[in-house]
């Protein structure tokens, strides 16, 4: 057996992979995810939690993949945001969205809600099911990984226990310039 010293290359073909999944990685809110033009689930709720895994090859000087301060804070602020509001696809091409300042209608296939504004989250996406939610979360926290050490990113989407969504990505070569992903309480 070799001796391990801190010089030691890793081990040929051996990967890294830091788990984030703290207790307080969770946000609750509405939503139905839509299966097609005419059919969608009831408007519900779910408690979900939210992981992040990061992945490298290599450490650094101090033995350490990546510092997750920053993530672990990312994630906690994009949960914040997302708590205790209905999820609405605002780029769905089976909604219809109008908004008045103080309400927002939803119309879908003879079904209409209106919502007061203040609780409901326009999301730039087509659907509001965990694989879109997953997708969102990892393109908001792509920007506040160290790139420099790791070369995957994977966010995982859980709504309810055994029922949940990875989406793993490499990490782009350069940091991506910051775009923010646009979301907007009741207004379009």
């Amino acid at each position: 057996m070799s001796e391990f010293h801190p010089s030691t290359p890793a081990i040929e073909g051996g990967v890294y992979t830091l788990l984030l999944a703290k207790e307080d990685f969770k946000f609750s809110c509405g939503h139905f995810t839509l299966f097609g033009p005419d059919v969608a689930e009831m408007m519900h709720g779910h408690n979900y939690h939210v992981a992040v895994e990061l992945t490298g090859e290599h450490l650094d000087d101090e033995e350490l993949l990546a510092s997750f301060v920053d993530v672990k804070r990312a994630v906690r602020a994009a949960c914040a945001r997302l708590d205790s509001l209905t999820l609405i696809p605002q780029h769905s091409p089976h909604l219809s969205i109008e908004t008045d300042g103080t309400s927002v209608d939803i119309h879908f296939s003879g079904k209409h809600y209106r919502l007061p504004a203040e609780d409901v989250l326009l999301l730039p996406l087509r659907n509001t099911s965990i694989e879109a939610l997953a997708m969102m979360l990892w393109r908001e926290l792509v920007d506040t990984v160290d790139a420099r050490q790791i070369t995957r990113l994977g966010v995982e989407v859980s709504e309810t226990a055994g029922q949940s969504c990875w989406f793993r990505a490499p990490m782009p070569p350069s940091p991506p310039p910051a775009t923010p992903i646009e979301a907007h309480r009741g207004e379009r």
